[in-house]
């Protein structure tokens, strides 16, 4: 007989931890993943303002796995699930494939969520690639120099103000690097503007920032932030993102728009399109953030083959956060190798563990809440540095980042501030594209011909 055969889908935290457990496994394992790379996404804040490199948080997915010896990785885009065939079908450039299965793990991820408005992105990247944080980087740093160069005050004080939407951990560690970046990284460095007299506005309906951790932690974070000079906007809702600014409705009702080139969008998530093609094969339910609804353990209703992990899972209870992703792979690992040995597993059932929320704020200052146990100040960011390089994976890329984080603490200095003529390019046409009917960006002919230019 042949030997079991699993596909997993996703190289993120559940993805590859699901294929490490199951090293000793006697089963032959294929990882579909749209990257090359398996990427820490907590840090990617950290790429888009000049601390890290997109290597110490994004290690090639084979070179990590590449004395597993059961597994097979495969950068594919996968666009179709047979379930009565059980077969996964993907493409590669103009190339398509078909790959069967014993088991299924699918654990694609999210992207962001712009709440119906995607236009948006064209004007906001949200924070969940690795293109996201380079783009992001080039906007950030690309705002100074523009500004560096213009005469006109109210042209500076637009490229002067940088905008993040959502004042959950990653807008609010955005806001704070921005803020850091511009009164120290940049001091003295530019002649005829001052860094530190940009804005940085940080922006939520919520009522406060951070609201999962509490009342008190989000008083003090509030209270960090204005400290280091970011500009809170509580209760208020996004309405309108363009080129020149974003349009806001506050909770009494008024509007404001702030004049902004550089925008962040730092709100929602929406699980992979695969939740829903999965969901319309299985009779599976999906939630609003289309995230698949799973059993007890994990798995589809009438499909016990299929687990569903990570950000695409819908749990009560378990957040879209690492942790959850970890935990859910763990589990079904187990599972899975319980019944490659034709044993009852030892859980049947998934229980999460909530180990505790923590977010940086600046440096030497962060929150984190661990249970009953709430930490803040230099503390709470000792802590926050120790467990984040835990979980980067390899020994290589925890180096790196131990030696950037060294650097850029002690001296505020910040060596990875480089941008590449693509994402020049990209800035060209910034104001200038548009989301088509299809949902794909769209350029009239005046950009191509200025992008042609730029790349000449």
């Amino acid at each position: 007989m042949s030997r079991h055969r699993i596909v997993i889908i996703g190289s993120g935290f559940a993805g590859l931890t699901a294929a490490r457990r199951l090293k000793r496994a006697d089963a032959d394992i294929t990882i579909l993943a749209r990257t090359s790379h398996h990427l820490f996404q907590p840090l990617l804040y950290q790429v888009a303002t000049g601390i890290l490199s997109e290597g110490d948080i994004a290690p090639t997915t084979r070179e990590i796995l590449k004395r597993q010896k059961n597994v097979t990785v495969m950068q594919a885009l996968v666009d179709g699930i047979d379930v009565e065939a059980r077969v996964v079908k993907w493409r590669n450039h103009n190339d398509r494939f078909e790959t069967p299965y014993d088991t299924l793990i699918v654990a694609a991820g999210a992207g962001q969520s712009y709440f119906g408005n995607d236009h948006f992105a064209v004007f906001a990247p949200g924070m969940k690639t690795i293109d996201d944080a380079l783009e992001l980087r080039a906007r950030i740093f690309g705002a100074f120099e523009q500004a560096e160069q213009a005469t006109d005050p109210a042209v500076v004080e637009r490229l002067l103000t940088f905008v993040v939407v959502g004042a959950g951990p990653t807008g609010v560690e955005m806001a704070g690097q921005i803020r850091e970046l511009a009164s120290k990284t940049l001091k003295g460095e530019f002649r005829n503007i001052d860094p530190a007299k940009a804005r940085v506005v940080l922006v939520d309906g919520a009522s406060a920032p951070l609201p999962p951790f509490g009342e008190k932690l989000s008083a003090k974070t509030r209270k960090s932030l204005e400290k280091l000079g970011v500009e809170l906007c509580m209760n208020a809702f996004v309405t309108g993102v363009d080129a020149d600014g974003v349009t806001l409705k506050h909770k009494d009702g008024t509007t404001e728009t702030i004049a902004s080139q550089c925008k962040v969008w730092a709100a929602g998530v929406q699980a992979s399109e695969l939740g829903k093609l999965l969901a319309d094969a299985t009779g599976a339910e999906v939630d609003r953030s289309g995230r698949v609804v799973v059993g007890k353990d994990l798995t589809l209703p009438g499909h016990p083959e299929i687990f569903v992990l990570g950000d695409m899972m819908s749990v009560p209870g378990v957040p879209g956060v690492a942790q959850g992703a970890i935990q859910s792979a763990r589990f079904a690992a187990n599972t899975v190798k319980a019944r490659l040995r034709d044993r009852a597993p030892k859980r049947t059932e998934f229980s999460y563990f909530d180990k505790g929320s923590m977010a940086t704020i600046a440096r030497f200052k962060a929150v984190v809440k661990m249970g009953r146990l709430h930490l803040t100040g230099f503390t709470a960011w000792a802590a926050w540095c120790f467990l984040h390089l835990l979980y980067i994976v390899g020994f290589k890329s925890q180096v790196g980042t131990l030696v950037h984080w060294f650097f850029s603490f002690v001296s505020g200095a910040r060596s990875q501030r480089t941008t590449t003529n693509q994402q020049m390019v990209g800035r060209l046409a910034m104001g200038q594209l548009g989301v088509g009917a299809s949902g794909k960006l769209v350029a009239g002919e005046d950009v191509v011909e200025e992008i042609i230019e730029a790349q000449e």
